[in-house]
């Protein structure tokens, strides 16, 4: 039946049969029920339940939009969904001022991925069911091409590739770990400017999607991202004197230096090869001013 009805994915239909909302020749169809033709299918469709997220007139920044998809330019300090801590003020906030019911499947709005707060640059949010579930499904098949730009500390090597374990860490719940754990991750980057042997901007490509993956990799690597609070950029940033120019980069940007920069899927209903570019934002632009300049 979803492929009769294309905006209906196929666990929405599974759980429109279960609650008994199709109806073939006048009774309720069962998943295992097979057609012979010419049957009479009748689909309930409810209204979407109403969601306790406020709708909230905030700025977005919108790369593209079609009847299937957004592509946002996320800025930093933006949580993507509400949560404990960040009830409002969130993208999905803004997403139902924008569109309100219409065009956004599910609670979540569509949401195929997320973004640190922190962290600036391109998320795509699906406008359908059906783009809902072909995204998620490239998403998971890793075929979406995703590249960053990190302001890291140090001499990074030319190019490199990182495959490790991934997991929770072992003492602190809240952050992650590429030493143990029973998940890969896998990341490459190449360098695109050096500041001597201080500080390096690098295109990172990530391979997985894991849960602050860039940071922890390059962290762990010795390699820290500017202003980074949770996984060592800040703490090196401190032990400098206060005119030195990573210092007053690290200041600059106030958070970590990592931007979605670039982002490529092919497109649900076309199928085409889309791609997005979502500008140096000014704080990470002031940053590596200052390095140009300074060092």
């Amino acid at each position: 039946m979803s492929r009769l009805s294309p905006s209906l994915s196929r666990a929405r239909v599974q759980r429109l049969l279960a609650e008994g909302r199709v109806l073939v020749d006048g009774r309720p169809g069962k998943p295992s029920m097979r057609l012979r033709g010419n049957e009479r299918i009748a689909v309930e469709v409810p209204d979407p339940e109403p969601s306790a997220v406020l709708p909230q007139d905030l700025p977005l920044t919108v790369l593209h939009e079609d009847r299937d998809l957004l592509v946002l330019d996320k800025r930093a300090g933006m949580v993507v969904h509400p949560a404990r801590g960040s009830p409002h003020s969130t993208v999905v906030n803004a997403l139902l001022h924008r569109m309100g019911s219409q065009g956004a499947p599910g609670d979540r709005l569509g949401l195929v991925h997320r973004l640190d707060r922190e962290t600036s640059g391109c998320l795509v949010v699906a406008r359908t069911e059906a783009a809902l579930a072909d995204l998620q499904s490239q998403f998971q098949g890793r075929t979406v091409e995703k590249a960053y730009l990190a302001l890291v500390h140090g001499r990074l090597p030319d190019e490199g590739r990182l495959e490790t374990p991934y997991g929770r860490h072992p003492r602190d719940r809240k952050k992650f770990t590429s030493r143990e754990g029973r998940r890969r991750a896998l990341t490459e980057w190449r360098v695109k400017e050096r500041f001597g042997d201080r500080a390096t901007l690098a295109e990172v490509t990530l391979h997985t999607g894991r849960t602050h993956q860039i940071r922890v990799h390059l962290s762990e690597a010795g390699h820290p991202v500017l202003a980074d609070g949770t996984y060592g950029g800040t703490r090196r940033e401190a032990r400098l004197g206060p005119a030195d120019p990573l210092r007053l980069a690290g200041a600059a940007i106030g958070r970590q230096a990592l931007h979605a920069w670039k982002l490529a899927f092919h497109h649900p209903r076309t199928g085409r090869l889309r791609r997005f570019e979502a500008p140096v934002p000014p704080d990470l632009a002031e940053a590596i001013a200052i390095l140009r300049r300074e060092i």
